[in-house]
This record gives structure tokens, C-alpha cells and sequence, in this order.
């Protein structure tokens, strides 16, 4: 039997091109990391990417450490790919890879 929590996270990353597991939300981030890969998400041309605020949804959270195999938030999604965590995001950004995924999300 499917395991309702990851069930959960797969409709969750399928129900935008681009989303972001975070600590609160876009508008209101709760830890710097969050922050740093809301911004870098904006600067590549990300007006609108869904969000699930791992604060608030323990089981979510608990479950996506073993889903993606990466410890720590936030975690980002493009197109149901797992992309990274902050620094890689901020990496990204920088190289201008970030700008091409999220233009690649939106076609």
C-alpha cells in the first residue's frame, strides 16, 4: 500500500511547475535559508511557485528528508525534479542556470 505521505508530497510537487519546500512561507520566510532561495527564485523570473510551509506540516517534513535523501530546507522542485537546497539554488542563480529552469517550467 502507497504511503499516504509521500502520496501527499508527489501531488504537491505535481500541482506547479516550480515548488519550494520551505520554513514559513514566500512572503513571510522564517529562516534565512528560505529567504535567500525565495529571492533567488524571484531574481530568475519566478512570479508564482507554489509552496508548502514545513513548519506547519510535521509529517511533511519528517517524510521529505527520505523522499529527496536531502536533510535539510528548504528543498526546491522543477517540474517533479528535485533541483536542491539553498546553495545550490544561490549557485545556480549566479551560473544563470536558475533563470534557464524557471523559463524551462513556465514554456
Amino acid at each position: 500500500m502507497a504511503d499516504p505521505v509521500v502520496e501527499r508530497i508527489e501531488q504537491q510537487i505535481r500541482s506547479k511547475p516550480i515548488f519550494l519546500y520551505m520554513k514559513g512561507t514566500p512572503d513571510f520566510p522564517q529562516c534565512g535559508f528560505s529567504a535567500r532561495t525565495v529571492q533567488a527564485l524571484r531574481a530568475a523570473g519566478a512570479a508564482e511557485f507554489g509552496s508548502c510551509n514545513v513548519l506547519e506540516e510535521p509529517e511533511i517534513r519528517a517524510g521529505l528528508k527520505t523522499y529527496s535523501n536531502w536533510p535539510t530546507f528548504p528543498q526546491l522542485y522543477v517540474n517533479g525534479e528535485f533541483v536542491g537546497g539553498c546553495d545550490i539554488v544561490s549557485e545556480m542563480l549566479q551560473a544563470g542556470e536558475l533563470a534557464k529552469l524557471v523559463a524551462a517550467a513556465k514554456a
